[in-house]
């Protein structure tokens, strides 16, 4: 790691600088599902997971941000806070099983309130790395959430509902914060940001194995031709 570092050090600024930028950038890709949600007037074969991990992961990262005297970090991730929560209500708003929504807003809500609650009553010495290790945690689980279903993608051979904006700007900001924390020589940054990029490319390796179609596509087709 150390050879790579010194030959990206002279790039070090703007390496900073293109991580930042993407990092904004991709917080208006959830845009991207919100008007794919306002096109088909539904919800249907979307989930507000997205949405409602950006809208904790913010405000966690607010929290760390307060916790490491980061005036950047806190600024970047109240305009994320503010951009996630217009996702959750267009979400609502088009969503045909509101009282399930309200249940998984009240749940991201709790665990929220908890997490904070725990960052207050910790070990000032200690919840750094420990509030930091939850934050790392929370964003592998929110990465991988849509392999979840992966037995349906290899089913129906579709990437039908995974959020292809969400992935391909995530692919994007995990790289370029692998190169920066190269040059930082820190490899807590360059660990994290290893497993988040794996877990993104093995996503993206999906689209190109299996397009989105629709599920029913083949059993549409298959009817087709028996009644031709």
């Amino acid at each position: 790691m150390d050879a790579l570092a010194d030959v990206l050090q002279p790039y070090k600024e703007l390496i900073g600088s293109v991580a930042a930028i993407v990092t904004i950038g991709q917080m208006f890709s959830g845009s991207f599902l919100c008007w794919d949600i306002y096109k088909q007037g539904s919800t249907r074969g979307m989930t507000i997971i997205p949405f409602l991990g950006g809208v904790v992961m913010s405000v966690l990262n607010l929290k760390f941000g307060y916790i490491l005297r980061d005036d950047t970090m806190i600024l970047v991730n109240l305009f994320g806070l503010a951009l996630n929560i217009v996702y959750v209500m267009i979400y609502f708003q088009y969503t045909s099983e509101k009282l399930k929504v309200w249940a998984q807003m009240g749940l991201a809500g709790a665990f929220s309130a908890a997490m904070i609650g725990y960052a207050q009553m910790e070990d000032p010495k200690l919840v750094e790395t420990r509030f930091g290790s939850i934050i790392t945690a929370l964003m592998f689980y929110l990465i991988a959430s849509p392999l979840f279903s992966l037995g349906d993608i290899i089913k129906y051979k579709s990437t039908e509902g995974m959020p292809f904006p969400l992935i391909l700007s995530g692919t994007v900001v995990t790289f370029m914060w692998l190169l920066y924390g190269i040059t930082l020589r820190n490899t807590f940054i360059v660990l994290q940001n290893v497993v988040a990029f794996v877990l993104c490319a093995i996503q993206m390796s999906l689209f190109v194995i299996y397009p989105s179609k629709p599920k029913g596509k083949e059993k549409t087709k298959s009817k087709a031709k028996k009644i031709d």
